[in-house]
């Protein structure tokens, strides 16, 4: 990502990736200079306004994303029941093209995380699934779940995990904005239903039980007392991060899908 500010604050950012290139800013003179020079020195073609920029990655069926996590580790020997799951994520992908993430103009101006783990979730292995999901201004923008490479001792190990990657998450956005020079709501705020993680970040004394989580711990209670995060508590049914790491009913689903901010383009309004 390039930034580039004139003396009259206005912005130009240039974001590359692989092939493809977003230029956005409040600038248009500028804009217009650097599409010109992108067309002088490389062969480029100019798409012009964005329409579509985060595609789907849910259902409407409780159990697809867990269905894509589970078939993903066995393509080199499908199984006949994992086979099915595909054709089934298959079907979700075609009857459902304009479920995505739509965003629009608001005046929050703080970041959110939800961070999950699914502890020994994994049938296999008991390996633990964990998961965040990141909200600039209201708006998600980033997520990712992933089945952790050790299985966890302790639902607290798991979750401090998730908390820790949630952190880094918060972070990274945090110095992103930074030198955008937007206006950011101290503290970040992590948000999870674990009320003995929670309570375990704010308790200075360490303990034997938690010496096995000793990093991931130090690393969170740094955070805390710098004031750059708080933990705030929140209910299971409010967990957004669930959707990534478990199967659920279909309507705490579908209440979480609206949570993420996700619609269809083509539903009627």
């Amino acid at each position: 990502m390039f930034i580039k500010f004139s003396h009259d604050g206005k912005v130009v950012t240039l974001i590359v990736y692989v092939d493809d290139i977003v230029l956005t800013g409040d600038d248009t003179v500028e804009m217009a200079r650097v599409k010109e020079k992108l067309a002088v020195d490389f062969e480029s073609k100019d798409m012009r306004f964005m329409r579509y920029f985060i595609d789907t990655h849910m259902d409407l069926n409780a159990k697809l994303w867990g269905e894509v996590s589970v078939v993903s580790q066995f393509m080199h020997s499908l199984f006949e029941e994992y086979l099915e799951a595909v054709y089934r994520i298959q079907r979700y992908l075609k009857g459902n093209p304009g479920k995505g993430l739509f965003f629009k103009k608001t005046s929050e101006r703080n970041v959110s995380i939800f961070t999950d783990a699914d502890w020994a979730g994994s049938v296999t292995n008991r390996r633990l699934t964990s998961g965040y999901c990141t909200y600039v201004w209201g708006k998600l923008v980033t997520w990712r779940s992933k089945k952790q490479g050790v299985a966890a001792r302790s639902s607290a190990e798991a979750e401090f995990r998730a908390m820790s990657q949630g952190i880094c998450k918060g972070l990274w956005i945090l110095r992103v904005l930074e030198e955008l020079k937007m206006k950011i709501e101290l503290p970040l705020k992590l948000f999870s239903d674990s009320k003995a993680a929670i309570n375990i970040a704010h308790n200075p004394v360490q303990h034997d039980k938690t010496k096995h989580i000793e990093i991931d711990r130090y690393f969170i209670k740094e955070k805390l007392y710098a004031g750059l995060i708080c933990l705030p508590f929140v209910t299971s049914s409010q967990q957004t991060t669930d959707i990534l790491t478990k199967s659920l009913e279909k309507l705490t689903f579908e209440h979480l899908i609206d949570k993420l901010g996700m619609i269809n383009i083509y539903a009627p309004t």
